[in-house]
């Protein structure tokens, strides 16, 4: 990996050893930005005191066991201990070069590849996906797609809601408004919503409806074959549309991915008769509970993890502990991603500690909780309507499409374009800049949903990066050359040449980090800087201009041909789509 930090880190690791024996080979350099040069490494001041030396003869003993030649123009210690690297810029310009002619970008597959299960969007039968499963969606599939080009199997996983209660009052409902009607598009049933809530009004209104509705109940745990048949037609219905959304944002999940709650009716008992043979589970005031370590009350009292409730029925935490035993015992998974709401983050951290206690979670096998924030409106509170209802994600998408169009319309454009192709550019505008304001932030964070700066063509903004894309594009097509044609080599002449091709090299680093994470902000951070570094560059370097030398052209060029793949890979890994023109 060409990863400057990374070279650094090592020879500094080298010199450790060589100055102070090899148990400190593995001691952390401490490898920084510098704002005096390239990187500086801290190390000296972390091992003074454990040497008792001064940090600054610590540093200057590193120094003169560090072999950088060929690599660093300039070493120099200053301040208490600070080692400050100067990269050459020969070799700056060479390892771009080398990162150009790798398919991969010189990002190395994982050392060992793991199964990764990855659980995201998750949305609910005969209910629309509103603002509350964007977050879900875009950050799970964004997540999947980092670890697969990593190497990983990946394994996506849509834990939809497909059973419980509410479906008694979902079936009869449709039955009394005509099965056939969960066929058709144009019908109520399209209307996922209104389908819901006209149920629930029924329900809540007509005792005969109720009382139908929890016979129903009873027939869909049982297995009534007509019933799981009515079952059917609500779940396929609804796959419909969840395919519609997510064609829409451009989000990889298919219907093979779908392992809803029904999936695991069937391993409930079977989980619950194990956690009770191995003491894990108690009855505690006619429920059966688990009570793992650590997890107490105001009081100071045991929180318990009820697996079976005291009438005998099941819940959640049933569920999901049936879930991680067979993504373990079936799927045979390393890894495990729940891409869920922060609101769940004790459960999930009960649930684990349960699944450890029972030896399905341990150091080879993990599960983590990807919390997500909340999305909040302009004003700071949860975002809403006007009138104060949920958000349907398909109308935010329709909304951002046609903001998108006016931004696009103020911009000036290199070339007219006609309505088709038009149309298709606003649309990848306005879903790419719903996605990059997501992916932009923390996952864990709460983050201000607002048109206006998220559709904006200036600043961290996915329109800002695409039109970068797009003007790499504008650059090879005026030249006359296609991007795969413009190889190098590579060299160094302007400082902001230099600049751009430095961000390049940390393409990898930024890669794995938001693998290993589960964070694809990091990643985002990144491709950002890469934008940013080559928008100073084509402002300070011109490179089809007929003044420019031949050499310098063709350097440039490939320095154009190496941005431009590091974003439209990025970008793909973020699922944020690319247009050519713009």
């Amino acid at each position: 990996m060409p990863d400057p930090q990374f070279v650094i880190a090592a020879r500094v690791q080298d010199a450790l050893s060589a100055a102070f024996g090899p148990s400190y080979s593995g001691a952390d350099p401490v490898i920084r930005p510098s704002q005096f040069a390239d990187f500086q490494a801290n190390v000296a001041l972390a091992l003074a005191k454990k040497l008792g030396r001064k940090p600054r003869d610590v540093a200057d003993e590193i120094v003169g066991r560090l072999d950088v030649a060929g690599v660093a123009s300039n070493i120099e210690v200053s301040g208490p201990g600070f080692i400050n690297v100067t990269l050459d810029d020969a070799w700056i310009a060479g390892q771009t070069t080398e990162l150009l002619a790798d398919e991969r970008l010189a990002v190395p597959a994982a050392e060992t590849p793991q199964k990764v299960i990855v659980e995201y969007s998750s949305p609910n039968v005969a209910k629309e996906m509103h603002v509350g499963h964007v977050r879900t969606t875009i950050v799970g599939d964004a997540i999947a797609r980092i670890l697969t080009f990593l190497g990983h199997e990946v394994v996506r996983d849509n834990h939809v809601g497909d059973w419980g209660t509410p479906f008694g009052m979902l079936i009869e409902h449709l039955l009394d408004l005509g099965e056939e009607a969960a066929a058709r598009d144009d019908s109520s049933v399209s209307d996922l919503t209104a389908f819901y809530q006209a149920a629930r009004r029924k329900f809540d209104g007509d005792e005969e409806f109720a009382e139908r509705s929890r016979r129903r109940v009873v027939a869909l745990q049982a297995g009534d074959p007509e019933t799981l048949r009515l079952w059917r037609l609500l779940v396929e219905a609804s796959k419909r549309y969840f395919n519609t959304v997510y064609r829409r944002l451009g989000i990889s999940l298919t219907d093979d991915d779908i392992k809803g709650e029904s999936f695991y009716n069937d391993l409930l008992a079977p989980t619950v008769d194990e956690l009770e043979s191995k003491g894990i589970a108690v009855i505690s005031d006619g429920a059966l509970c688990a009570f793992p370590p650590g997890f107490t009350g105001r009081e100071g009292e045991p929180l318990p993890v009820i697996i079976r409730k005291s009438d005998g029925g099941y819940n959640y935490s049933s569920s999901d502990l049936a879930t991680v035993r067979y993504r373990v015992d079936t799927e045979h998974a390393d890894r495990m991603i729940y891409v869920v709401g922060a609101p769940q983050a004790l459960h999930f951290q009960m649930v684990f500690a349960v699944a450890r206690m029972a030896g399905w979670l341990n150091d080879e096998v993990r599960a983590e909780h990807a919390q997500i924030g909340n999305v909040l409106g302009t004003d700071g509170k949860i975002l809403r309507t006007r009138a104060g209802g949920t958000v349907k994600l398909i109308e935010l998408l329709d909304e951002a499409v046609e903001r998108a169009g006016k931004a696009f319309d103020d911009v000036p454009h290199d070339e007219p374009f006609d309505d088709a192709t038009r149309k298709a550019i606003v649309e990848a505008v306005g879903i790419g800049a719903v996605k990059y304001a997501d992916l932009s932030v923390a996952r864990d964070s709460e983050y201000i949903f607002d048109f206006d700066r998220m559709i904006a063509f200036k600043g961290n903004t996915g329109p800002y990066l695409q039109y970068a894309t797009a003007r790499i594009h504008s650059i090879f097509r005026r030249g006359g050359l296609k991007p795969e044609a413009a190889t190098g080599p590579l060299t160094i002449g302007h400082p902001a040449e230099r600049a751009l091709a430095l961000t390049l090299l940390g393409f990898g680093s930024a890669v794995r980090l938001a693998g290993d994470t589960a964070e694809p902000h990091k990643l985002a951070t990144h491709i950002y800087a890469v934008a940013d570094a080559f928008t100073t560059f084509y402002e300070h370097c011109p490179v089809v201009k007929d003044d420019v030398p031949p050499d310098v052209r063709a350097s440039r060029l490939a320095l154009c041909a190496a941005t431009l793949r590091t974003l439209t890979t990025g970008l793909a890994l973020l699922g944020v789509p690319t247009p050519e023109r713009m």
